[in-house]
């Protein structure tokens, strides 16, 4: 063999050989990766050909798949469509996937690794394969009470039960109706889907877990639990509360609402009456005190900087580093740069109602097969200890003292005593205050851990606050899950 002819073989090996390689690569170790992929339309036809598994809400489907009798052989159905939106996400040829429909895929199409021996089975007797369930935390009533509860305004609603980070309700407005992208018309599919994702409100946005907001007054819960947990504060120290505080290197002091003194006697308030109307000077100036890495470590603990639901897509909640003076005073009172999810602020009052211990919120309880064998069912998990016992009782007290007679009393129920936190957040000047109300039910042994936001409302400017918007919403989802 001549050398030309001998270089040509040689290449010519080289490539088979890089060949062989790449289809080994694609075959062997990325098969798991592209199958998983929402875009990868063969594996969302085969998927068509075996019936899907439900998402259930107290044993009731909220998506499911129906046959057909056109080539794809189910069409997935969504019963109470715009209420769960944001929880299912969507099935569809042509867009592929999102949340729960996501994150439960191989569970609800049955390739589950776990449901290897079913698949067998069904191969062998000739059965059709089908896929498994999953059961959600979701209260239904509560669900449903958040919605109505919220109309037409925009924003978000988490309800957790604090014992064990359960998700009760989760409802982001406004939403969408997920039975238009499951549909088997490609232009149906397409007409809904332009419309959607060109809409300026962002319905398909998730707000409870995806939009991150400046929490305002609410996170004075954070300023408060960093003081106590000091050791060298009481709910009865008392604080100085002018009608500004003059705060170091800047020219842009801090004022309380309407330039009050929020009652102070000679110049100096309680931390629990600083609460209970929601005090800017005195919590400003209290973070200035305690400092910004105390602040910071303390909103760690309640979770901020990570984000811990695995069901959904999310963003992890901020309190910014490296702070000067204004900035501490400001982030003191959940202004600056702080900024956090609904999920979170009910995580931080859920954390209080049970004893400082911040539960892994979750949403899907249990995860069965075809056969409805159980596979998983989730456990209630501690992700950490934001303050102690006696701090989570301080703060509960004061806490209760903020509905039962500082900003909070709109969220006042018959009988029980209510733990809850207020907060109006300035943004742009050129948009309306964010209306921001977390709270939990009864104070003692409580049931249920709520935060509501309100984004927007066709409301005069003058006219939002957490107290006059967001505590009915907080409240009607509160008596849902109490019964009352």
């Amino acid at each position: 063999m001549n050398k030309p002819i001998r270089r040509v073989t040689i290449a010519l090996v080289i490539l088979f050989l890089g060949l062989l390689c790449n289809v080994e690569y694609i075959q062997v170790l990325q098969a798991g990766s592209l199958s998983k992929r929402p875009d990868n339309r063969r594996v969302l036809l085969d998927e068509y050909s075996r019936e899907r598994g439900p998402i259930l809400v107290g044993g009731t489907p909220i998506a499911e798949s129906v046959p057909t009798k056109d080539s794809l052989k189910y069409l997935r159905k969504y019963p109470d469509g715009p209420l769960y939106a944001q929880i299912t996400g969507f099935y569809s040829s042509i867009y592929g996937r999102s949340d729960l429909e996501q994150t439960q895929n191989q569970i609800l199409a049955g390739t589950d690794n776990r449901l290897f021996v079913r698949r067998v089975i069904d191969l062998v007797s000739g059965q059709e394969p089908s896929g498994g369930s999953v059961l959600l935390t979701i209260n239904p009533k509560a669900q449903k009470a958040a919605a109505e509860a919220m109309g037409n305004m925009k924003g978000a609603v988490v309800a957790i039960e604090p014992k064990t980070g359960k998700i009760l309700a989760m409802v982001s407005h406004p939403t969408y109706d997920p039975n238009a992208l499951a549909s088997h018309d490609v232009a149906t599919q397409q007409k809904a889907w332009k419309k959607l994702t060109r809409d300026k409100q962002q319905p398909m946005l998730n707000r409870a877990t995806q939009s991150r907001f400046p929490p305002g007054s609410t996170f004075k819960l954070v300023t408060a639990a960093a003081a106590l947990s000091t050791g060298k504060f009481k709910p009865s120290t008392k604080l100085p509360s002018p009608r500004v505080l003059d705060v170091p290197q800047t020219s842009k002091d801090i004022h309380n609402e309407n330039g009050s003194t929020c009652g102070a006697v000679n110049g100096r308030l309680t931390m629990s009456a600083a609460l209970a109307v929601s005090c800017n000077t005195t919590f400003a100036g209290l973070g200035l005190r305690i400092g910004q890495d105390v602040l910071r470590t303390q909103a760690q603990k309640f979770g901020f900087g990570s984000y811990d639901l695995d069901d959904l897509p999310g963003a992890s909640s901020v309190f910014p580093p490296n702070l000067n003076p204004p900035q501490l005073a400001q982030s003191s009172i959940g202004q600056f740069d702080v900024a956090a999810t609904p999920l979170q602020m009910a995580m931080v009052s859920a954390a209080i109602a049970n004893g400082g211990q911040v539960m892994k919120p979750y949403l899907s309880a249990v995860v069965r097969g075809p056969d409805l064998r159980p596979l998983s069912i989730t456990k209630p998990q501690v992700l950490s200890q934001a303050v102690t016992p006696e701090v989570a009782r301080q703060l509960t007290k004061m806490m209760v003292g903020v509905v039962a007679h500082g900003t909070g009393t709109t969220a006042q129920m018959s009988g029980l005593e209510v733990a809850g936190k207020t907060g109006t957040a300035q943004s742009a000047p050129t948009r309306k205050p964010y209306a921001w109300f977390t709270s939990f039910a009864p104070a003692k042994d409580a049931q249920v851990a709520v935060a509501v936001v309100i984004e927007d409302a066709d409301i005069p400017r003058s006219d939002i606050a957490g107290g006059r918007l967001a505590a009915p919403v907080a409240k009607a989802v509160m008596e849902a899950v109490i019964g009352q």
